[in-house]
């Protein structure tokens, strides 16, 4: 079985993040969309990914906040791992990731299961009515614009410049 594809709905779930806070898809939803992130630590396109994936939380996380009272749309960037806490930590750390980052149980992957995960990274767009608009699996450019543009319509702010000028970032990377 292939990732969920755009116009499935996503499976509810619940996860406990790495700092202990509980994570319930249906309860983060009703603040908005989510953007769910699967990897593994020794992931090499995970690693490559996740940095830019901390771009856009750096970006529009603080913005998203600030328009929340003014009744736009707050979206929610959210890592899932497939490792123990103590591997995730560390991957956390090294690749200077600050969003929430939540633990699938590394014996049975309930939530990688329900997604239909065959590669890591997998990313998904999760709209506020639960059904998925982006389902993107390993390192796809176009996809990541994408995710960063709608990221900035809810926050109806302008799409940042994620790359920086000079960077040399792949179209495409196999996850």
């Amino acid at each position: 079985m292939a990732a969920l594809i755009v116009g499935a709905q996503a499976p509810e779930f619940e996860l406990k993040a790495i700092d202990g806070k509980r994570f319930v898809l249906r309860e983060e939803l009703a603040r908005g969309p989510v953007v769910l992130a699967f990897f593994k630590v020794s992931c090499p396109t995970c690693q490559y990914t996740f940095p830019f994936l901390e771009r856009l939380h750096q970006t529009y996380a603080h913005q998203a906040r600030g328009h929340q009272a003014s009744g736009h749309a707050n979206v929610t960037l959210v890592g899932v791992s497939q490792n123990h806490p103590k591997e995730t930590a560390a991957f956390t750390k090294e690749f200077g990731v600050t969003f929430p980052v939540l633990l699938d149980d590394t014996e049975t992957y309930p939530v990688s299961n329900a997604y239909g995960l065959t590669n890591v990274p997998t990313i998904f767009w999760i709209a506020q009515d639960g059904e998925i608009e982006v389902s993107s699996v390993g390192w796809v450019k176009a996809e990541f614009a994408e995710i960063n543009r709608r990221m900035a319509e809810s926050g109806k702010i302008a799409p940042a410049a994620v790359f920086k000028p000079g960077e040399d970032v792949r179209d495409f990377r196999a996850g």
